[in-house]
């Protein structure tokens, strides 16, 4: 049975779409809402528990999005280095969307290539792994040092670490996060930025120029100071959103992404 959505006050924010050639709509959607660390795993065991979605479902949903907002951010005829993307997936399901994204990466055209530092042992992300691999997607053993990353890739995509993730960092991945702070192409973190505290943040931690939030942006993309913020994953029922005030932004046309704006 889902746990009751936590009732505690959460911050709000507003929903602006800028004018598209495409669209000439220019829709604002206010009290929007920042989810807490709570409220996110409750709004997880909602949709696989009330409403009968599966965690693969909702995985190559979520990868899409991504894969659809950073096409969109840094369009493949703009990057310098033939479209290399370096995807790093941690062990959870955060990892699975960043497996997810490099497949989509690829068919968009997009060179990407999978770190993998600890892959756990279920079906679900054994499948996912092979799919890569069969579309010819590398898997590197090891992380390359900084200036190499620099080098050699356009942008880094940050999945090691969704909502259900409590600091401190493991020692394992600890090397990972210390090269992601200072990198100098652009991060791209998926739904949260690896290693912060959901709800607070983290000054001190890795500072992504690009993130995408799933569902609903968390409490922490309060404190997002990058240049892109994006929300993916077009799937919420809206008996759900109506349940935990979501109050969701429209989505344009058949878009499954759609961007907001920065907190100033």
């Amino acid at each position: 049975m889902a746990s009751k959505p936590s009732t505690s006050k959460c911050s709000r924010f507003s929903f602006r779409r800028r004018r598209d050639p495409a669209d000439d709509a220019n829709m604002i959607v206010e009290h929007g809402k920042y989810l807490s660390q709570e409220e996110a795993i409750n709004i997880d065991r909602d949709l696989f528990n009330d409403y009968q979605f599966t965690i693969d479902q909702l995985m190559e949903l979520a990868g899409l999005s991504v894969a659809t907002a950073i096409a969109k951010t840094y369009p493949l005829e703009e990057m310098k280095k033939k479209g290399t993307v370096l995807v790093i997936c941690g062990p959870g399901n955060n990892g699975g969307d960043g497996l997810v994204c490099a497949r989509h990466l690829k068919i968009f055209g997009y060179l990407p290539s999978v770190f993998y530092p600890r892959p756990p042992r279920e079906l679900l992300f054994e499948k996912l792994s092979i799919q890569c691999r069969e579309m010819d997607i590398p898997f590197l053993s090891f992380l390359p040092l900084t200036r190499l990353i620099d080098e050699s890739y356009n942008l880094v995509v940050d999945a090691l670490f969704g909502f259900s993730f409590r600091p401190p960092v493991r020692t394992e991945f600890r090397d990972c996060m210390e090269k992601l702070k200072v990198l100098s192409i652009p991060i791209c973190s998926v739904d949260i930025p690896s290693g912060w505290d959901v709800e607070k943040g983290d000054e001190n931690g890795i500072k992504p120029e690009f993130l995408i939030s799933l569902t609903a942006p968390k409490m922490c993309a309060t404190n997002f100071k990058g240049k892109h913020h994006w929300l993916g994953g077009r799937f919420v029922p809206s008996s759900l959103a109506e349940k935990y005030e979501l109050c969701l932004p429209p989505y344009p046309g058949t878009d499954c992404c759609v961007k907001l704006p920065l907190v100033p």
